[in-house]
């Protein structure tokens, strides 16, 4: 009797080891997925790590263009956030009732600039009529896809705006998202390149020559949202985090713009 006695109680807490070791995995899969901007990943990764304490854990990011990004979701790739770098495909996947009604907000605010490798001696002055192509010479102009990825579609809107879009249309190589763009300045493989100032400031291979007026282009804005398939008990939780005043202080040190009230 006490042998049997004493296997149960082994066989007891056999099982419940194993349960409480199920426990971490299980909440691993609760982990929220934030897809998110390819311009956004400094900002973001460090507010990440920051809203840890908050939600429970530090959430699975996606980074890549707001286009790809929102094509994957419709396509049905699991994720809890969008963080979108225009309107525009926020409003692609709210059309598609892809997104949970009544949580999308206005996040962030940011800038176009002109940049060059960071050893190059272009100077310039960004206004109506300024010589783009006599900057760019024979090199490239790195841009984001200008009919698909935000800070392209900002980037040809600015240069159609201050009439130097058809001089330049020629020499620019369209990049996958922002960042591949820039990494296109840094490398030397482009002369000049249209980014983010956020970019910009991430990457000390670069310089900015010169910033877009605000009034060239659409007025640039991240917004956020869950999404309608949200699996995550966290998502709420993490959305509330990205509009605290530490994450607003965090993305105000990479350059962006604060638009959404802190909670």
């Amino acid at each position: 009797m006490l042998a049997r006695k004493g296997s149960t109680t082994i066989a007891i807490a056999g099982l419940a080891a194993i349960l409480m070791a199920a426990v971490p995995a299980a909440h691993a899969d609760d982990k929220v997925v934030v897809f998110a901007a390819a311009s956004l990943k400094d900002g973001l990764d460090a507010v990440n790590k920051a809203c840890e304490a908050d939600v429970g854990e530090a959430a699975t990011i996606s980074y890549a263009a707001s286009s790809a990004l929102a094509r994957q979701i419709e396509s049905g790739a699991p994720a809890d956030l969008f963080i979108s770098a225009d309107l525009d495909w926020m409003k692609y996947l709210a059309d598609r009732k892809l997104t949970k009604p009544g949580t999308e907000v206005k996040l962030l605010g940011n800038q176009i600039v002109l940049v060059a490798p960071r050893d190059s001696k272009v100077e310039t002055r960004i206004e109506k009529g300024f010589d783009l192509a006599k900057l760019v010479d024979d090199g490239k102009l790195a841009m984001g896809d200008v009919k698909a990825v935000p800070a392209g579609k900002y980037g040809k809107a600015a240069l159609e705006s201050l009439g130097a879009w058809s001089s330049v249309e020629g020499k620019v190589a369209q990049a996958e998202n922002v960042r591949a763009a820039l990494k296109l300045v840094s490398t030397g493989e482009a002369a000049l390149g249209i980014v983010y100032a956020t970019d910009a400031h991430a990457e000390p291979g670069v310089k900015v020559v010169g910033t877009f007026p605000a009034g060239t282009h659409p007025p640039i804005i991240y917004p956020v949202a869950q999404l309608a398939d949200s699996k995550s008990r966290d998502t709420p939780a993490f959305l509330k985090c990205l509009q605290s005043a530490k994450a607003g202080e965090l993305f105000k040190a990479q350059g962006f713009t604060i638009l959404a009230p802190s909670n």
